[in-house]
């Protein structure tokens, strides 16, 4: 069986299906954006069994549109940007009028909707104004033997974070983070995936550590040696970082905020958005924590998410949505 894979970004949890979806379909991806894309989009749907798209983007809607018109059956991954509308923090798809339109489409008219956290079936159903009877939840798999601790936890706050505008340097909470790190001058804080070109304004302090982008294999070291892990963002979809970060045995502090709860439940801390005062008390509760609560942030991630179970509820339903 042959499987289109549409995103207009490439990213490790978007790799991580390609992988898996190898090993049991013959994979064609079309990954980019732009007018070439569209086009390619097009013409590939005519040489394929299943259309498969990570976003429901407007990419999406060529992939769905073309396959709805060939009778294909068509997959598509809702993971956070796709199903938010948020004015304030001028994020999510369904900002754009246009974009708007051809996103209903897709929500409507793809053979399956999965979402990596029920909170996204939720604002799917009320931004498409629709049923959502083809919505189902599937969240993001993990691999526990590549994501496992190693030695000696640090007092260290780790936040792994892609940021490369304002934008979603706010969202991410980045801002947050940094007036709580000012407030513990003891404690060391490590960002990695964030431009500090954009804190330099907010006036970081010295224990605050930024990295660039670096390769995902290299950020398991610093899952490994980190003994708290930071989600303050304001809003996400379920956090590959966070989840990876638990599995090595961090302790999570996290805003309770979409697919935030759903990760760490009652293994961590949970706390407003935007609030650093509350921000910096969980940080020092998470300091005093034992061991033992990363070993319990671990069996969760592990029972929930295992790679194995996306692998196998994916496999089947390609061989079920194919001709």
């Amino acid at each position: 069986m042959k499987v289109l894979l549409i995103s207009a970004i490439h990213a490790p949890f978007i790799q991580d299906d390609i992988d898996v979806l190898k090993k049991h379909f013959t994979v064609r991806k079309q990954i980019g954006n732009g007018l070439i894309a569209i086009i390619k989009i097009f013409f590939r749907v005519f040489s394929t069994d299943v259309v498969f798209c990570w976003f429901a983007s407007t990419y999406a809607f060529v992939g769905v549109a073309v396959a709805n018109m060939l009778g294909l059956k068509s997959i598509v991954i809702v993971g956070g940007v796709d199903a938010a509308k948020d004015k304030e923090l001028n994020y999510g798809i369904w900002l754009s009028p246009w974009k708007s339109r051809l996103v209903r489409y897709v929500f409507r008219n793809a053979t399956r909707i999965l979402v990596v956290d029920p909170f996204l079936k939720e604002q799917a159903i009320k931004l498409a104004e629709y049923d959502g009877k083809n919505i189902s939840y599937l969240p993001t798999g993990y691999d526990s033997h590549f994501w496992k601790p190693l030695g000696v936890k640090e007092s260290i706050v780790l936040t792994v974070a892609a940021v490369r505008d304002a934008v979603t340097f706010k969202r991410k909470g980045i801002d947050t983070l940094i007036e709580a790190a000012k407030t513990l001058p003891n404690v060391r804080f490590i960002i990695i995936g964030t431009d500090p070109e954009l804190a330099l304004k907010l006036r970081p302090p010295l224990n605050m550590e930024f990295y660039g982008v670096i390769p995902r294999i290299d950020i398991l070291p610093f899952y490994q040696r980190a003994k708290i892990y930071c989600q303050p963002s304001r809003w996400e979809g379920l956090p590959n970082a966070l989840c990876e970060a638990m599995l090595c045995g961090c302790i999570p502090v996290a805003t309770e905020v979409c697919g935030n709860p759903t990760a760490v439940s009652n293994t961590g801390i949970l706390v407003p958005p935007n609030d650093s005062a509350v921000l910096v008390s969980a940080i020092q509760s998470a300091l005093n924590m034992t061991e033992n609560n990363g070993a319990k942030a671990r069996a969760r991630i592990v029972s929930l998410f295992p790679k194995e179970k996306r692998e196998n509820e994916l496999v089947r339903l390609i061989r079920e949505n194919g001709k």
